[in-house]
């Protein structure tokens, strides 16, 4: 049974979410005390957060900076602001989705579920540890890092991702389309410019390794990984 930490003040959208995923057989942790949210998180150990901004002392993308210095678990933000600045802090904070109030049950059990195939069940990595090389650079989309040299980056989930499907095209053009299908389920639900966010948050991880142009956009079809040597594997 998966856990889900609710990081929400209104206590009634609290109740009503915490009935709602229990009857679809998850277990749910509803922080109370605003001050101890990474404190509840690492005793707790939740497969997924859901989190709103609007909370007491500090807001949520605060929450959601400190979750990422200690996990990768899936952050999924829950919101009344809908401006799509909120979105996009959202995501360059780490989060992994971002759903606007007033919403559909359905719609964040569906959503969690996808999150929680991608990061545990059937569509995550399975039995020996992989690795996606290409030339120099080596991702490990089990643990989220990705190294080039003595140098190693954090990535999240989807970052990881992302990182993994450009690898895996090194030196060709991936389509936007093909890469947002890859990142979002349902695209639908998703706004163009997110992906401009994830691509910015990696560009900026590999300039941490050093390779400040690696990512090279080609107007009017979408992205190309320029590394020295060899495709992925």
């Amino acid at each position: 049974m998966f856990k889900i930490m609710i990081v929400e003040d209104d206590r009634k959208i609290t109740r009503m979410l915490q009935e709602h995923l229990e009857k679809y057989g998850f277990s749910v942790i509803a922080v109370e005390d605003f001050d101890e949210v990474t404190g509840v998180f690492s005793s707790e150990q939740p497969a997924l957060v859901l989190l709103d901004v609007n909370l007491p002392k500090f807001d949520g993308f605060y929450w959601c900076r400190q979750i990422r210095l200690i996990s990768a678990c899936p952050i999924l933000f829950i919101s009344a602001r809908d401006s799509k600045m909120d979105q996009v802090m959202a995501l360059e904070y780490g989060a992994d989705d971002y759903i606007t109030k007033p919403f559909h049950y359905e719609v964040v059990v569906a959503k969690i579920r996808s999150h929680l195939r991608r990061a545990y069940g059937e569509y995550a990595p399975k039995g020996e540890e992989r690795t996606v090389t290409a030339g120099k650079l080596i991702l490990y989309p089990e643990r989220f890092e990705l190294t080039y040299g003595e140098e190693t980056v954090e990535l999240t989930q989807k970052e990881s991702k992302l990182v993994e499907m450009l690898m895996s095209k090194a030196g060709r053009v991936v389509n936007r389309n093909k890469l947002l299908e890859m990142l979002w389920e349902d695209k639908h639900f998703v706004d163009d410019n997110t992906l401009n966010v994830y691509v910015t948050r990696i560009r900026r991880k590999f300039k941490e390794l050093g390779l400040e142009e690696a990512v090279e956009t080609i107007r009017g079809a979408g992205y190309l990984l320029k590394l020295d040597g060899g495709s992925a594997s």
